[in-house]
């Protein structure tokens, strides 16, 4: 029987295994595991929505230190730029920036300006699949604060999964979800009860935040993210979505 604690190897078939274990732990335990197993190649990834912060806190709480990581697309919110500053006092540590290899007047100049309002995937290709790929590179594991219940297209994700970084050579990357199976009310009870700083712009019905261009207010009952890239078939900016993931089929 395979075991969290085990020494195994990250196949499809036993990061499967795992995954149906990590849904019954606590989210601090999954976190443990994973800093026991890569140490600081694994690192955390944020665009600081609620549920990142909170695994953030429940890692310092643990004395897991993971290096942290968030990307500046160079079109974000003045709140969200001011939210890191605030973040980095808040926990005792720096958070590294990613930044595209084009400025926003750059980009401008070679692919005509306000890019996001006739090609948003290439806009965000660059912007953010790219540095996110630079910094990949480095990894054995990359931790995110996705959750089933920000939208349909992540209602399936596993707390652990595998994918394939570089088929070319057979490096593989672990993504870690540890947030998964958090509702959105339980993150934001977390925060509260914390006093964890957060976006003020959540409180103006912003419940997903990204670039400014494309983040708009949700209204009720619509899913989380409904307001990021409003009037384009688009849900996902990319780098959640450029890895193929490797399955088990042995289910």
């Amino acid at each position: 029987m395979v075991t969290a604690n085990a020494p195994l190897a990250l196949t499809p078939a036993n990061v499967r295994l795992l995954d149906q274990q990590f849904d019954k732990f606590p989210t601090e335990k999954v976190l443990a595991w994973a800093w026991e197993r890569f140490g600081a190649k694994a690192a955390v990834g944020t665009s600081f929505q609620g549920a990142g912060l909170v695994m953030l806190h429940l890692a310092k709480q643990a004395g897991i230190q993971f290096p942290v990581f968030t990307l500046d697309t160079g079109l974000l919110f003045p709140e969200t730029l001011e939210l890191k500053k605030r973040l980095e006092d808040f926990y005792g540590f720096q958070i590294e920036s990613l930044e595209p290899d084009l400025t926003v007047e750059e980009q401008a100049d070679v692919s005509g300006p306000e890019l996001w309002k006739r090609e948003p995937d290439l806009c965000c290709t660059m912007r953010k699949v790219l540095p996110l790929q630079g910094k990949l590179a480095d990894l054995d594991c990359w931790i995110t604060g996705l959750r089933r219940q920000q939208s349909d297209t992540r209602a399936s994700i596993g707390i652990i999964e595998l994918y394939a970084f570089d088929e070319a050579t057979g490096r593989d990357i672990v993504k870690l979800n540890p947030m998964a199976n958090w509702s959105r009310e339980a993150v934001w009870q977390y925060l509260k009860d914390n006093k964890i700083p957060y976006n003020p712009l959540q409180d103006q019905g912003y419940r997903s935040i990204g670039c400014w261009p494309c983040t708009k207010r949700t209204g009720s009952g619509e899913d989380e993210r409904a307001g990021r890239w409003t009037g384009f078939n688009k849900v996902e900016c990319g780098i959640h979505t450029f890895l193929p993931k490797k399955v088990d089929f042995q289910i």
